[in-house]
């Protein structure tokens, strides 16, 4: 039978590397793809797929150079929680647990910053982006939220060294 201390740095760690892997895949395709989510962000902030309701289109944001600067804000925002989710995951490998959950927690927290309060919120609610059909994210930007939560609360419950077990 595997103790807890075992099993909980091995969960851990390949939910980290599991995020970890999405989050340099979604900035990699965003680097060298630019042009294809740059549109998106466009579409998103500019609101002109959803009901036009003139009570919210006050909010639409249309000048290109701030379109485009949220879109790179985004970019960099993804490649520094993948480059924080790669440090983790080597340090679980390596089994220094401690700067592993320090490092985890951090890109974790910049996953769900990202995914519900930047997609999900301000994406979704503030700029109505579930009114569109053709720029709606809020599912995806969902499952990327609920899988980078359910792995940090393993990534919080792994043992700390030094701690006595239950």
């Amino acid at each position: 039978m595997t103790t807890p201390s075992r099993t909980s740095p091995l969960a851990a760690a390949v939910l980290t590397a599991t995020v970890a892997l999405y989050m340099a895949l979604v900035a990699f395709g965003n680097i060298t793809d630019f042009g294809t989510n740059q549109q998106f962000v466009r579409h998103v902030l500019a609101m002109d797929t959803t009901f036009k309701d003139d009570d919210l289109m006050w909010r639409a944001i249309t000048t290109r150079w701030l379109q485009d600067a949220a879109y790179v804000a985004i970019i960099v925002w993804e490649t520094v929680s993948a480059l924080l989710l790669l440090a983790a995951t080597w340090l679980w490998a390596r089994r220094d647990h401690t700067r592993a959950r320090r490092l985890a927690t951090y890109g974790l927290l910049m996953v769900l910053l990202l995914f519900g309060a930047g997609f999900m919120a301000i994406g979704g609610e503030w700029f109505a982006m579930w009114q569109s059909e053709d720029w709606n994210g809020l599912d995806a930007a969902l499952r990327v939220f609920v899988l980078g939560g359910v792995s940090l609360l393993v990534v919080q419950a792994t043992p700390r060294p030094g701690a006595s077990p239950n």
